[in-house]
C-alpha cells in the first residue's frame, strides 16, 4: 500500500515493530478521532476513519479483524465466515456487549486460534481494535478496584502471554489521551505506545489535492497552491479542515488568503476545547517603552530565527518583574516583531483525577502540530507545579511538573516552539525549569527608575489617547511623579487624565496635576522593591538591568 499513499510516520513505526516481532499490542493515542488519507477505492472516498485506515492500509490481508467499544459491543469488521467457524461463536450467536463478558470472549477466541496454530491445524491472522479503550479500562484511582484491575490484566495478557504473543495476533488499544488508560496497560513493557499526531503540512496538502474536486468553489484561490493553504492550516485536524471546506462550499464562498489567520485561530481553539488561546499580535517592540538593550537582544534572536540559524535561538524565556510592569505586553510585542502567533495556555487543571494530565497531553499534541509559535504561560509560579508537591494534591503537581519539564527540553522544539514563562515571583519556580535548555534567557523588566522616566511613560500613554503633554512640563510636576511607577499604574493614570480632560474640560497639564495629587500606588512600595530585587537576581545578563537597580544584584 505504500505505493498508493505515503504512510505517516506512526504507521511505519507500527509496521516495523510488528514485522520484527518486537510488539504485537499497540496503544494508539493522540489524534485518533481524525480522518486519514486512504488509497482511493472504488467508492471514491479519499479520507477515512482510523478503523478504515487499519482495514485498508495496515490490515488488508488479515483473516479476521474484530473491534469492540462500549456502545456497539464486539463487531466483526472482516472475516465473518472464518470467525463463525469458531465453536464459541456458535455457542454465543449474540456477541457480548458488556465489558467483562466481551474481554473474556475475545481472549477465548485468541487462545483458540493460537492453539490451532500450535497443533498445525491452520494459522489465522487476527487483528482486534479496542476503541475508546480508556472507557473500558480507565485510569481510575484506587489499587483495590479488583474487577477493573482483573479486566486490565486480561487485556495485558494479550501481549504478555507466550501463547498469544507468539501467534499472529495484533491488538490495538485506542485512546485519545494516554493518561486516561489504566496503568497496568500503559506500563506493560511488551506494549508499544504509538502517538498519532495532528496532520503535518505535507499530509494536509495531500488530502487537499485528492479532495479538491469536492470543493471546487471553496478552493478557488488555492487550486494551484494547495501547499500554501496546508502551511497556513497546520495545527488543525483533517476533520476540522474538512468541516471548514464543506461549510464554504455549501455557502458558495471561496477561502480568502486574508481570512486564514482568523480561521486557523478558530480551528485551533475549537480543537483545544478552551485549553489554549491563539493570539496573532499586532504590536512590535517599538511599542514597548524603555529598556533598549533588552529590545536589541530580542531583535537579534528574531534575526537568527528568520535566518533559520537555530543554534543560538533560545529554547525559552523567563520574564520576571513586579506586578504591572507589562510582562504580557512584552510577549505580545516580541511576537508581533517576529510575526509569530502566541499560544496562551489557559487553566488546564481539573478537579477530576487524571483530567489535568489529559488536558496537558492534548495541549502538547496541538503545539507539536503548529508551525513556529511562542507558548506563553502567565503566573508560571502557580501553573507549572512542583517537583515534590507532598501529599496535598495526591502528587498531581509533581506529575504536571514532570510532563512540562520533559516537553520544554525536547531539542527538536528549538526554533519551533519557544516557551515564555512570566512571573513576579520567579523564586517560586523550580530551579530545574529555569535551567539552560529549557529557559535560556531570563528577562527582567522594571518600573520607571526615575521621575523623568515615569513622566515619559505617562506622556506616551496619554498620547495614545490623544492627550498631548508638553515634554517641558516635567519640572512643574517632578515632585508629584510617584516613585517606581509601573506601566500598569501609568495606564490607570493616563485613563484618569483623559477622563478629567473630557469631563472637566481641563488642559492636559492641570489634568495631570489633578490626577497625581493624592495618588496612591496600587501595590505597596515595599512589595515592588522586593519583586525588583528578585528580577535583578534572576537576570541572565546585567546589561538588561538599568544602572539604578544594579546595586540590588
Amino acid at each position: 500500500m505504500s505505493d498508493a499513499i505515503d504512510l505517516p510516520g506512526w504507521a511505519r513505526e507500527m509496521i516495523s515493530l510488528y514485522e520484527s516481532n518486537a510488539a504485537s499490542q499497540f496503544i494508539l493515542h493522540g489524534n485518533v478521532s481524525d480522518r486519514f488519507l486512504l488509497p482511493v477505492p472504488d467508492d471514491g472516498r479519499a479520507l477515512g476513519s482510523l478503523t478504515d485506515f487499519f482495514l485498508r492500509v495496515l490490515m488488508p490481508r488479515f483473516d479476521v479483524v474484530l473491534s469492540y467499544d462500549l456502545g456497539n459491543g464486539i463487531r466483526v469488521e472482516r472475516g465473518g465466515e472464518t470467525f463463525s467457524q469458531w465453536p464459541g461463536c456458535k455457542e454465543n450467536p449474540e456477541l457480548p456487549k458488556a465489558p467483562r463478558a466481551a474481554v473474556e470472549f475475545l481472549t477465548r477466541y485468541f487462545r483458540y486460534c493460537a492453539n490451532l496454530a500450535r497443533l498445525g491445524k491452520g494459522r489465522t491472522q487476527v487483528g482486534c481494535l479496542i476503541k475508546s479503550a480508556n472507557l473500558l479500562a480507565p485510569a481510575l484511582p484506587g489499587a483495590f478496584n479488583y474487577d477493573l484491575n482483573s479486566l486490565a490484566l486480561l487485556m495485558r495478557d494479550w501481549a504478555s502471554e507466550a501463547l498469544l504473543f507468539e501467534h499472529a495476533l495484533v491488538t490495538c488499544l485506542i485512546t485519545e489521551n494516554l493518561n486516561d488508560l489504566h496503568p497496568l496497560l500503559t506500563t506493560n513493557p511488551r506494549v508499544a505506545k504509538i502517538k498519532v499526531p495532528l496532520p503535518q503540512t505535507n499530509e494536509i496538502e495531500a488530502a487537499i489535492r485528492v479532495e479538491e474536486p469536492r470543493y471546487q468553489t471553496a478552493l478557488t484561490n488555492f487550486r494551484e497552491q494547495p501547499g500554501l493553504l496546508a502551511a497556513q492550516l497546520a495545527g488543525a485536524s483533517q476533520n476540522a479542515i474538512d468541516s471548514l471546506l464543506k461549510l464554504k462550499e455549501y455557502r458558495r464562498e471561496a477561502l480568502q488568503p486574508g481570512d486564514l489567520v482568523r480561521l486557523k485561530k478558530q480551528l485551533v481553539e475549537d480543537e483545544s476545547q478552551g485549553l489554549i488561546e491563539f493570539v496573532q499580535p499586532t504590536r512590535s517592540l517599538d511599542d514597548f517603552h524603555g529598556q533598549d538593550k533588552l529590545k536589541s537582544w530580542l531583535r537579534q534572536d528574531i534575526a537568527l530565527l528568520n535566518q533559520n540559524d537555530l543554534q543560538a535561538v533560545p529554547m525559552g524565556y523567563l520574564i520576571c518583574g513586579p506586578v504591572g510592569t507589562g510582562k504580557t505586553f512584552l510577549v505580545e510585542c516580541l511576537a508581533g516583531e517576529a510575526s509569530l502567533p502566541v499560544v496562551k495556555i489557559k487553566n488546564f487543571r481539573d478537579r477530576w483525577v487524571g483530567s489535568s494530565e489529559s488536558n496537558l497531553e492534548k495541549i502538547f499534541r496541538l503545539l507539536q502540530a503548529l508551525d513556529r509559535c511562542y507558548v506563553f504561560i502567565d503566573e508560571a509560579d502557580q501553573s507549572l507545579g512542583k517537583r515534590d508537591s507532598g501529599t496535598t494534591d495526591a502528587g498531581l503537581s509533581g506529575r504536571l511538573y514532570s510532563m512540562i519539564a520533559a516537553e520544554m527540553s525536547r531539542p527538536e522544539n528549538r526554533g519551533r516552539i519557544i516557551w515564555i514563562l512570566a512571573s513576579s515571583r520567579p523564586d517560586l519556580i523550580e530551579v530545574d525549569l529555569k535551567r539552560p535548555g529549557r529557559v535560556d534567557i531570563k528577562i527582567p523588566i522594571f518600573p520607571a527608575a526615575t521621575p523623568n522616566e515615569g513622566f515619559d511613560l505617562i506622556r506616551v500613554l496619554c498620547r495614545r489617547r490623544g492627550v498631548l503633554l508638553d515634554a517641558g512640563a516635567f519640572g512643574e510636576v517632578e515632585k508629584l511623579i510617584p516613585p517606581l511607577l509601573t506601566p500598569g499604574a501609568a495606564e490607570a493614570l493616563a485613563v484618569k487624565i483623559y477622563r478629567v480632560v473630557k469631563t472637566e474640560k481641563l488642559e492636559p497639564l492641570p489634568a495631570l496635576t489633578r490626577a497625581l495629587t493624592g495618588y496612591q500606588s496600587p501595590v505597596a512600595p515595599e512589595i515592588i522593591r522586593a519583586q525588583i530585587a528578585l528580577a535583578v537576581a534572576e537576570a541572565s545578563d546585567m546589561d538588561f538591568v538599568p544602572a539604578t537597580f544594579q546595586n540590588l544584584a
